[in-house]
This record gives C-alpha cells, structure tokens and sequence, in this order.
C-alpha cells in the first residue's frame, strides 16, 4: 500500500509538470491543486509515522 502511494504522489507531480509548462494556466492551476492535496497527504503520512501490523 506503501507503494502506490508514492506511485501517486510522482504521478501528481510528473502531472502537474507536464500540465504547467505544456497546457499554460487554466490546466497548470488545476493540476497544481493536485499537487498540493499530495503534498498534504505527505505531511499526514509523515506525522502519523510508520504503522505497525498486529
């Protein structure tokens, strides 16, 4: 589970990329909402640290 989010989160920032500098402002702010809702997820997973299996 680990994976795919990171997988997400490089996908969202590799999106974005492409979405800034190829489709201009309208798809760039759009897809930069994106980045920063990843960028959240970073910071929750970090804060609740690694989970232990029982």
């Amino acid at each position: 589970m680990r994976n795919i989010f990171w997988l997400l989160v490089i996908i969202l920032i590799i999106g974005w990329a492409i979405g800034f500098f190829a489709f201009g402002q309208l798809l760039g702010a759009a897809i930069h909402i994106l980045l920063v809702v990843a960028v959240i997820m970073i910071l929750v997973r970090v804060i609740q640290g690694p989970r232990t299996r029982i």
